[in-house]
């Protein structure tokens, strides 16, 4: 096991030549910043498709690494204030914005005691690293090297495991613990890793798949320490871990569902809003917003149902449309990834006409891993820095049976293509930006762009089934009642089951999953918010700038004005497409 300690002098962060520019020091300052953030985050590196610290895993949940990490902020926050915005250019003080908004965020989520709350059902390390452990994902194994370095990685993790379980207790003693419901979610998903049948477990995976060119050495030395590696290291600490959480820990968790029930609980969703809109709107704005948007598209909703000929109730189509057996047509999961693949050869065709700036990383649809399916929603992960690692859309079917295809369409379009693989790709291959910006993630910008993106299933091509188009309604809805439940859960005193029913009296999702995306608001207050505010404020900005230039207005341009600075606060997107009116009409 390698110990990393991250304390960093200030000379690290601050050059004695006085003759430098402030570019060149902003330069030095975002080339530093981004090559510690890759230290202090390896397993971030591993994903961006960087090799060089595949072999460790911080202990985030020490109190030197969590000192350090704070130091470090701190200095590099300091150091940038000290640089004059007026000897910038507009792309460098574009930068020096982003990076002050990065530091001064950070430093304001690290005053909450987060670490007492180390495992949920759907967001912490444990997920993270299980789906590393599979082999299929971005810690490679292709080389002898890449297998001991993984081996290392998880004598870290195996210690990250029993400090975890250390901060736990210390939440019991604080009154800082999970809600109960959350608690039987996250015991299964441990309880899976101790399967002492070694080609079964998924931490063997890789010693199963060795590549052609190992030798029968290196085989047998692999397969041994993988199967110690196994047996002796992450069952014992999986088993030690569910047994707490299934006893003691669920024993102490609370009956309440939102961070209201903390001490903290209201200054923390205060910055859980600013981190995920990047806005400094309240909770009861965003509450009233919520309110009036599910307002609005149940009467888009009651249009489509009358043109489909359903006489009941919006809620009895709702029903209607969960039990629809055409729309549940598939009995085998590789149908499902399938149809997703046709979806997207339908509007390719479509995608030049809006689209100048497209990426040159590839795209692949993927069944997400039977070890988190059951918690698991459908997702994006980005594809690699060098483009050689593909970006993937990973699709949970924990049932073929009941898997039902009306949001489909809108769905690809959001995760996939032009949602969330055209922006974070483009923004991964843009040899302009800084470093650090690369893989920059305001959830604001990138899901109020892959919501926004659900809008345009008409413009290439998809939604000439109601069904389909309902679905894209509601999905929206989806996102409008996030707005609504999320600051119900965590300001207004909302329980699990008010926030669910609210949930099935508004939206056709079935229950299973409408369950899921509760508890998923419930263990990561306010990043639920980010879709509807971001796409919200993309939206007015299309809206104002086709009013603007009339005529002159340019789809295309348009969306190259968005995409092309990477994921920014919203204000700051603002500002660009401010700029790009007053250019284009002068």
């Amino acid at each position: 096991m390698r110990t990393i300690f991250f304390f960093l002098l200030a000379t690290v962060l601050v050059t004695s030549c006085t003759q430098q520019t402030a570019h060149e020091k902003l330069h030095e300052l975002m080339q530093n910043y981004h090559e510690q953030t890759l230290k202090m985050n390896p397993i971030g590196a591993t994903f961006q498709g960087d090799t060089r610290y595949n072999d460790y895993l911080p202990n985030y949940l020490d109190d030197e690494v969590i000192a350090s990490q704070k130091a470090f902020y701190s200095e590099t926050l300091k150091t940038l204030l000290s640089i004059n915005s007026n000897d910038l250019n507009e792309q460098d003080k574009l930068s020096k914005k982003i990076l002050q908004w990065e530091c001064e965020t950070t430093l304001m989520g690290m005053e909450f005691p987060s670490e007492l709350l180390p495992i949920d059902q759907m967001w912490t390390l444990q997920l993270t690293m299980g789906q590393l452990a599979a082999g299929a994902s971005a810690q490679p194994f292709t080389t002898v090297t890449d297998y001991t370095n993984w081996l290392s990685r998880v004598d870290d993790y195996v210690a990250w495991l029993k400090s975890a379980k250390t901060k736990m207790k210390e939440g019991i003693m604080q009154d800082v613990v999970l809600p109960k419901s959350l608690i039987r979610k996250v015991v299964p998903q441990l309880e899976a890793m101790t399967e002492s049948d070694l080609d079964k477990n998924i931490f063997y995976m890789p010693a199963k798949n060795f590549p052609e060119d190992f030798s029968t050495e290196e085989k047998d030395s692999l397969s041994k320490a993988y199967a110690s590696m196994v047996t002796t290291k992450i069952i014992p600490a999986y088993k030690d871990l569910a047994d707490y959480m299934g006893s003691t820990y669920l024993e102490a968790g609370r009956n309440s569902s939102g961070f209201d029930a903390y001490s903290f609980g209201e200054d923390y969703y205060n910055y859980a809003i600013r981190l995920y809109t990047t806005t400094d709107m309240t909770a009861d704005e965003i509450h009233q917003l919520g309110l009036s948007e599910v307002a609005r598209l149940r009467s888009e909703m009651e249009r489509i149902k009358k043109q489909v000929g359903f006489k009941g109730d919006l809620n009895a189509f709702f029903e209607h449309v969960r039990t629809l057996p055409k729309l549940m047509p598939f009995d085998d999961p590789q149908q499902v990834i399938d149809n997703f693949n046709a979806i997207h050869n339908k509007m390719k065709a479509k995608v030049d006409a809006l689209f100048e700036l497209q990426p040159k990383t590839p795209f692949e649809v993927r069944r997400v891993e039977a070890f988190r399916e059951k918690s698991a929603a459908a997702h994006y992960n980005p594809g690699s820095l060098d483009g050689t690692r593909p970006g993937v859309f990973y699709v949970p079917i924990p049932n073929v049976k009941e898997y039902n295809i009306f949001s489909d369409e809108d769905l690809f379009l959001h995760e996939a293509i032009p949602g969330h693989h055209f922006q974070i790709s483009l923004q991964q291959e843009d040899a302009s930006l800084p470093d650090f910006r690369k893989t920059l993630w305001y959830s604001a910008y990138g899901e109020g762009w892959a919501l926004y993106c659900e809008s345009l299933g008409t413009e290439l091509g998809l939604y000439d089934d109601p069904y389909q188009y309902f679905g894209m309604l509601s999905a929206e809805m989806h996102r409008a009642i996030r707005l609504v439940v999320d600051t119900g859960i965590h300001t207004k005193g909302w329980t699990r089951e008010q926030a669910i029913a609210y949930s099935l009296a508004n939206e056709a999702e079935p229950e299973y999953a409408i369950i899921s995306e509760i508890e998923r608001y419930m263990a990561n207050p306010g990043q639920a918010l980010s879709y509807k505010i971001g796409q919200l404020k993309i939206r007015e900005l299309r809206a104002m700038a086709e009013q603007e230039l009339g005529d002159a207005f340019d789809i295309r341009a348009f969306h190259r004005i968005v995409l092309e600075s990477g994921c920014i606060p919203l204000a700051l997107l603002e500002d660009k497409i401010n700029d790009w009116i007053a250019s284009s009409v002068e």
